[in-house]
């Protein structure tokens, strides 16, 4: 069975600690003792660690050995237009899961009135559904959730590539891949809402040198393209 792993904040001589909710699981619920081994990342490296004390809140780790960590073929952005905030949140777990570097909420003509000035004080939540779901799928670090911007500001995003998802009139998503991906890559792909994407933005995002693509004939729901479309580019990378 696989080790569970947890984030610390650093390691410093060998040694780490865990305070806060993961710091509490570990006591309260799971009930550790000393010398059992979990798995730790400080965000740049993750490391195989033994627990040298356990008590309430605080939690101190040993660490034992480093543990290879292999790099993702390609960073991917994702900037997905808001939503209702259940589908939104649901969105960053699996995006995470699938190994997306940064994901940045966006509101569109057609998002729901109010989403963006409530979701800056989602932070905080959204970040730590980020933490939580990176420590499931064993990633050394978490995404980044960014603060929430207007589609004039998501479009002005570098990448080495910039998809938007159009309905099915674009082009397939794996037409526009490269045919040799080289490692180390950027892709940014931009999601709309659930009404879609109006005439004049469909104008901004192609002057501005952005890419249409379809993921085929079915209507998705936001969350369900966005997830499809970071699944598609992933695996082109990893041919």
């Amino acid at each position: 069975m696989a080790r569970r792993r947890f984030f610390v904040d650093a390691v410093r001589g060998g040694m780490a600690e865990l305070r806060g909710d993961d710091a509490r699981h570990l006591t309260r619920v799971l009930r550790v003792e000393a010398g059992q081994r979990f798995e730790i990342s400080d965000s740049r490296s993750a490391y195989l660690a033994e627990i040298a004390e356990a008590r309430g809140e605080r939690v101190v780790f040993r660490v034992l050995e480093a543990i290879p960590s292999a790099e993702m073929p390609v960073r991917i952005w994702l900037l997905a237009a808001l939503i209702k905030f259940d589908r939104f949140e649901w969105m960053i777990e699996k995006a995470t899961e699938l190994g997306v570097e940064r994901i940045v909420p966006v509101e569109t003509a057609r998002s729901e009135k109010g989403l963006l000035a409530a979701s800056t004080k989602r932070g905080e939540r959204w970040s730590r559904i980020a933490r939580e779901s990176s420590q499931q799928s064993r990633r050394v670090r978490a995404p980044e959730i960014g603060s929430g911007v207007r589609l004039e500001i998501a479009l002005q995003e570098a990448a080495d590539h910039r998809l938007w998802l159009e309905e099915a009139t674009a082009p397939p998503l794996l037409r526009k891949v490269p045919a040799s991906p080289a490692g180390g890559e950027s892709v940014a792909l931009l999601v709309g809402p659930e009404g879609g994407w109006t005439e004049a933005e469909r104008g901004v995002a192609a002057s501005t040198g952005w890419q249409a693509v379809s993921l085929g004939p079915q209507v998705l729901r936001a969350e369900t393209a966005a997830i499809v479309a970071v699944g598609i580019v992933m695996n082109a990378w990893y041919r």
